[in-house]
């Protein structure tokens, strides 16, 4: 058994046919073909027009293409312009070679792609890597004061000495106001930029120039679409929206508040201990919005009890966020239990389980979905797909140092039971919208904390 053994580990090691080896000589590219799925992609610059396969001598970051010549084995290392891209051998034949242009923004650009070999031979080939105009994704708080200093992220916020990175902001107006930019406040990679909210700066789209073109941004700078809970009265202009169930959290007005805001609420109260697993503790680490009335019928209409799908539009629920504003003390960092971002049907939850028209069936006032240990209801067993959010996972603890940041959770991401396995079931139409509940519980060890969440204008939006 031994002598067979050692048999056929000797082949083994031998018999590899398919084994990739680096070739000698060098490499030769006769042309260039395109291999985006798309006619044109989300990272492509407006100009361009890929179709799958069509020659192309240029592409924009990120895109697929393939090199086709002979002897592209020899090839070692691959870089456009002085930015190094991945090879994957799976994708390299003598004739053939996928590859994806690099992500980042090139900062010495010779339009050539460079092919070297193992012994540092070098073949270049005529080729333009096309940047996009700015890709504006997130603003670090997008309800900030005038005078705030804030930050964007996203790509290709590029300066050129010949035409700096622009910025204007919507004013209330309709116009553009500018917002001066600092070179020293753009990352070296291009991924980030802080700037100042301007005077005049209101609600409405922030708009980035570079030399590569201009785009605005898919949020709001105020963004009051899709405004869930303001926790303001209709009579104030508000949504007129407030916590309602079994835990119910005040609006809170003082010192903290937004400036361009009154009342938020807070989960936690920065005194309540929650434990290392994020164990059940419903109070305070819990805000119920429980749709419906106490009448019969209820009134899931107007509010105060209106079901969320009749307060915004979740038709395109699936390219949409759940957004909000949230502030965390440094001496209450939140270092366990995740947020559960869960919204229910109106068979599973309502405030007070009465009829509603239109409703053959109504659910009552439960927690089921959050609680296995109740099996005589219809999702007693958890299993209906909620949002974790859960920022201290890779940090060990999280808090925003007492300023507001912008939170985004896309509902694309509703797929998660209550233990944070993958759900059977969950949210596939606008009316499965009808009511929210936020929970810290469970999402893996965290450690002992005492965290004060303030949260502010929970919205949905478009996210993509």
């Amino acid at each position: 058994m031994l002598v067979a053994a050692i048999s056929l580990t000797v082949t083994s090691c031998k018999d590899e046919p398919d084994k990739y080896e680096v070739a000698d000589g060098l490499p030769t590219v006769d042309y260039i073909r395109c291999l985006s799925s798309e006619i044109k992609g989300n990272n492509d610059a407006a100009n361009t027009h890929y179709t799958n396969g069509e020659l192309v001598e240029q592409a924009s970051p990120q895109s697929t293409i393939a090199l086709i010549g002979s002897n592209l084995r020899s090839v070692y290392e691959i870089w456009f312009n002085d930015r190094q891209a991945i090879l994957n051998t799976s994708y390299i034949t003598d004739n053939a070679l996928l590859v994806d242009v690099p992500k980042s923004v090139p900062k010495d650009v010779t339009d050539k792609i460079y092919l070297i070999t193992q012994n540092k031979d070098t073949v270049k080939v005529n080729f333009k890597v096309v940047i996009p105009a700015p890709d504006i994704k997130t603003m670090s708080c997008e309800y900030a004061a005038i005078g705030d200093k804030v930050t964007f992220t996203g790509n290709y916020f590029v300066y050129d000495p010949s035409y700096p990175l622009k910025a204007w902001f919507t004013g209330e107006d309709g116009s553009l106001i500018p917002a001066p930019i600092d070179v020293s406040d753009i990352a070296d990679d291009f991924t980030s930029v802080s700037l100042t909210i301007p005077e005049g700066a209101g609600r409405g789209p922030i708009t980035m120039s570079s030399i590569y073109g201009t785009a605005s941004s898919p949020f709001y700078y105020l963004d009051n679409r899709g405004m869930l809970f303001d926790f303001e009265t209709v009579a104030d202009g508000g949504t007129g929206l407030f916590s309602q169930g079994w835990k119910v959290r005040d609006p809170i007005e003082d010192e903290y508040s937004l400036t361009n805001c009154r009342h938020y609420i807070t989960i936690g109260d920065g005194a309540t201990t929650l434990d290392e697993d994020g164990g059940w503790c419903d109070v305070p680490f819990r805000f119920d919005f429980w749709c419906g009335s106490w009448d019969t019928p209820q009134n899931i209409t107007t509010p105060p009890g209106a079901a969320l799908f009749n307060v915004a539009d979740f038709n395109k629920w699936e390219s949409m966020a759940l957004k909000f504003e949230m502030n965390i003390p440094s001496n209450n960092a939140w270092a366990s239990g995740a947020m559960q971002v869960c919204f229910q049907p109106i068979d599973q939850v309502t405030l007070s389980g009465n009829p509603i028209a239109g409703y053959k069936v109504v659910g009552d006032a439960n927690h089921a979905v959050f609680d296995a240990s109740k099996p005589d209801y219809k999702w007693g067993s958890g299993d209906w797909g909620r949002a974790f959010y859960r920022p201290w996972m890779t940090t060990g603890e999280f808090h925003t140092d007492g300023k507001w940041i912008t939170v985004t959770v896309p509902l694309e991401d509703l797929k998660l039971d209550k233990d944070g396995k993958p759900a059977s079931v969950g949210p596939t139409k606008a009316s499965d919208f009808a009511s929210l509940t936020l929970f810290l519980l469970g999402g893996g060890k965290g450690k002992e904390c005492t965290p004060l969440l303030r949260i502010d204008n929970i919205r949905v939006v478009p996210y993509k």
